[in-house]
């Protein structure tokens, strides 16, 4: 069954969602991001994706007391993301409540590292971000492009010892036309036992359907669920 994992996006503590990574395209869904987490653990989900745009922008973690309310109100387990980009940010995220953490840019700009936390606290720990622009990776908030062939990248640190991956395509974030489900398919080709985690342009129903079809890991879902397209109870057939 496909794990169903609703995000939160976080600017200066407030639950949002950007369009294609741009700060410039930011609508507020609502103040209180704790208030978001308990409708989603009520609806019976169990984990959310919690981003921290601001820390992703200032490459450190910011919204880590959002963190650590979400964590310690509900029982729903957290990946956190955004601005992880030293020790003492990972160490801020664990304690903060945390269950997992995504290192992107990290994992691009600072590889030895992001291997380093892979050896301290595994690879069920540390999740890899993989996050995609006309197949070449995309760093820092998305802000930043590179010529570095996603399969490739990914391959490289499944033989490190990543087990989970998060992967948007930026080109479909947040414009509600159906995921990158090509990116899916050849990442799933190319590392058979890795658990992928699709992330955006999730549209309807159908897309999640589709994608436990391919038997995609999880997949996280943000404006879809905000802008009414998925209703809490149609996710629910999942989380059973």
């Amino acid at each position: 069954m496909i794990q169903i994992i609703p995000a939160i996006d976080l600017i200066e503590g407030k639950c949002v969602r950007l369009t294609q990574g741009d700060y410039g395209q930011k609508k507020i869904y609502n103040e209180n991001p704790l208030e978001v987490a308990l409708q989603f653990e009520d609806a019976g989900l169990k984990r959310l994706h919690l981003v921290d745009l601001d820390g992703a922008k200032a490459k450190k973690v910011v919204n880590w007391k959002v963190l650590e309310k979400i964590a310690s109100k509900t029982l729903l387990h957290v990946d956190f993301g955004g601005g992880v980009q030293s020790d003492d940010d990972l160490k801020i995220a664990f304690e903060s409540g945390a269950k997992q953490v995504t290192g992107g840019s990290i994992a691009v700009k600072q590889p030895d590292l992001f291997e380093h936390w892979l050896k301290t606290y595994g690879g069920d720990r540390i999740i890899l971000g993989a996050d995609a622009k006309n197949e070449k990776i995309a760093v820092s908030g998305w802000e930043e492009g590179t010529s570095i062939w996603v399969y490739d990248f990914v391959e490289e640190y499944v033989a490190k010892g990543v087990k989970y991956t998060i992967s948007t395509d930026v080109a479909k974030d947040g414009l509600l036309q159906g995921p990158s489900f090509d990116l899916y398919k050849n990442l799933q080709d190319k590392c058979p036992d890795l658990n992928i985690i699709a992330s955006g342009g999730i549209a309807g129903i159908e897309d999640v359907e589709k994608l436990a079809e391919m038997n995609i890991y999880g997949v996280i879902i943000g404006k879809a669920i905000y802008e009414n397209r998925i209703s809490l109870s149609d996710l629910q057939r999942f989380s059973v």
